[in-house]
């Protein structure tokens, strides 16, 4: 839904600063917002309302007026500060909200709600740019990209800096996950690296995902924009280009099922038999692990779980949730790897925390470690674990290999 916003109201706030022993009285008045948001209702579901998550972004600039009093004067006649306050405000609102960024309401909990399953990966190298703004007190720029896909509240992955260049070359490779290639778009935006202060952005891009075909690479030279208001009369200055090439590989409908190589296994034979079927089995592919949750997880002085997913010196962890013995997080985590996980394990660790500073701030609940072998074999294994130095705690886990 894209409505138009319209809101003019004459409240009277009132706000009260302390300032050691000054009180100072602030009164906003005659607030009016005029905004032009999209909203989404996002993902489907049968339980009332329907829907389990509300996605607000904005699809232009958003205009906020108001007046503020102090001590009874109306400090907006202040020459320049009105346009002052009006630049921040828009500028702020505009580099969080503005369409592809988004703001996400949850509607219902989470752990209700079925997960969005990866369905491949998409290469991504950034080969150059050229003819970028000038942004240094000498005349050039320290460049960088980043780059993100929409939907994913993931870290955006970065480049390297290339020093004083205004026509960089990079050719550097990334990875990103993707969930839904119909509606994801490719975020670009280059920034101009300081040493101190914020990094300035120099343009930015967008590439829908809708616009690959599978397996096949695709280059693209972009202009860069101001922001993604193509309309905006002030958007016209010429802030360079950016060359990407973009590849999507969905992963492969059925993994290599353990039954299909077992045959080769039970054949009378060397070890050159078992060697053949792991390259059989050998590429590069997606380690997905959901943590659905854990039951009768007690500590001996708190009960606040949550978990730790650690896997070759890579770690991750699920949200705390406070006060119960049966914690429910439904988090999934990825592992990208080259090759499959043959012969390897992962750990997780249930974990409690206590708040506040107090001694035995942490204590583990218990913890597993799962052989992955199975997980390449089936594709997938979904099964409930007895925690080791728990009395009764298990742990349930989903572990699914995609293979690209």
């Amino acid at each position: 839904m894209e409505p138009a916003l319209r809101w003019a109201g004459n409240p009277n706030i009132v706000l009260v600063l302390k300032l050691l022993s000054f009180r100072i009285t602030v009164q906003l008045v005659d607030l009016q917002i005029f905004a032009a948001p999209r909203i989404t209702l996002k993902p489907l579901v049968p339980t009332f309302p329907c829907f389990a998550t509300m996605v607000v972004s904005l699809m232009e600039r958003p205009h906020v007026d108001f007046g503020i009093k102090i001590l009874g004067g109306d400090i907006m006649s202040i020459p320049g500060l009105y346009q002052f306050i009006q630049k921040c405000i828009t500028k702020y609102v505009a580099g969080i909200y503005i369409w592809p960024q988004t703001y996400e309401i949850p509607i219902l909990d989470a752990s209700s709600v079925a997960i969005k399953k990866p369905v491949g990966i998409l290469h991504v190298k950034v080969v150059r740019a050229s003819k970028l703004l000038k942004k240094d007190f000498l005349g050039t720029s320290d460049p960088y990209v980043k780059l993100s896909l929409t939907g994913e509240k993931l870290p955006w992955k970065k480049t390297t800096v290339k020093k004083k260049n205004l026509n960089p070359e990079w050719n550097e490779n990334f990875k990103l996950v993707v969930k839904e290639p119909e509606s994801q778009i490719l975020q670009l935006q280059v920034f101009d690296w300081d040493k101190v202060g914020g990094h300035d952005r120099l343009g930015m891009q967008l590439v829908p995902l809708k616009l690959l075909t599978p397996h096949e690479t695709k280059e693209f030279t972009l202009d860069l924009l101001k922001h993604t208001n193509i309309s905006d009369p002030k958007d016209m200055k010429q802030r360079g280009k950016i060359v990407v090439e973009l590849t999507y590989v969905p992963f492969k409908e059925d993994s290599i099922k353990f039954s299909s190589v077992s045959k080769k296994y039970s054949r009378k034979g060397s070890g050159n038999d078992q060697s053949s079927d792991e390259e059989a089995l050998s590429g590069a592919g997606l380690l997905s692990v959901l943590v659905q949750g854990a039951e009768d997880v007690e500590g001996e002085n708190h009960n606040n779980p949550y978990a730790i997913i650690l896997y070759k010196g890579d770690k991750k962890r699920t949200k705390m949730i406070r006060k119960t013995r049966d914690p429910a997080w439904n988090e999934e985590f990825q592992f990208m790897l080259d090759e499959p996980p043959l012969h390897e394990k992962i750990h997780i660790e249930v974990m409690s925390k206590r708040t506040g500073i107090r001694f035995w701030s942490k204590e583990s609940l218990g913890h597993v470690e799962i052989n992955l072998t199975d997980v390449v074999h089936n594709g997938r294994i979904n099964e409930k674990y007895h925690l080791i130095n728990s009395k009764r705690g298990v742990i349930h886990v989903d572990i699914r290999w995609k293979m690209i």
